[in-house]
């Protein structure tokens, strides 16, 4: 064999292991975005639980607000079957898109029933309430975390994807950019969330 031939196949040994090093980047990269919206998954849940004892706590001092309750119980609901569906494919930007407008909806929700509360000081005494409504804080800050988790697993794995010659290999194999996860749009609706009993 000549010298060309060898240095042929080297090279094309070289390239051969570098494409398969670069997929098994993208997907390595793509299952971390699986886990991390996993993270949120378990976080959603645990806020989703925490609701319905929230509620029924406050009904029993809230019988005429009763709109207001049910309105938390639809929106969350609602967040729920949408997280099932993200959960479901936690790639899928259609879904992700229908979980934030979901978790937005819950948001404002959660965030009259904690104004009504506001106007009630037996319920903002009461030692139930309290703690649901100090876990329910806990529980969005989780839900925080694990949010900027996913997102900067996003950006690492649209950054991979994106960048020379790792691009061609994305292409390649169809390995899409994905959608990053966001957080509620206004600074209203940041501070609904925040309960202060």
């Amino acid at each position: 064999m000549s010298i060309s031939l060898w240095v042929f196949l080297a090279v094309g040994l070289v390239v051969f292991f570098w494409a398969v090093g670069a997929y098994n980047r993208l997907v390595r990269l793509k299952n971390a975005i699986a886990n991390a919206f996993g993270q949120i998954d378990v976080q959603l849940k645990r806020r989703y639980d925490l609701i319905p004892n929230l509620v029924e706590v406050a009904r029993r001092y809230l019988a005429h607000e009763a709109q207001t309750l049910e309105a938390v119980i639809a929106a969350r609901n609602q967040a729920r079957t949408a997280e099932q569906t993200a959960a479901g494919s936690p790639l899928n930007a259609g879904a992700l898109g229908a979980l934030a407008g979901a978790e937005q909806l819950l948001g404002g929700a959660l965030g009259k029933l904690f104004a009504v509360v506001e106007d009630y000081p037996d319920l903002k005494a009461d030692q139930s309430m309290r703690e649901l409504s100090e876990e329910l804080t806990s529980t969005e800050n989780r839900v925080g975390f694990a949010r900027q988790a996913y997102n900067d697993r996003v950006l690492e794995f649209n950054d991979a994807a994106a960048q020379f010659p790792t691009l061609l290999i994305a292409r390649l194999f169809g390995f899409q950019p994905q959608a990053m996860l966001a957080s509620t749009t206004t600074e209203a609706e940041r501070e609904t969330l925040r309960v202060k009993l």
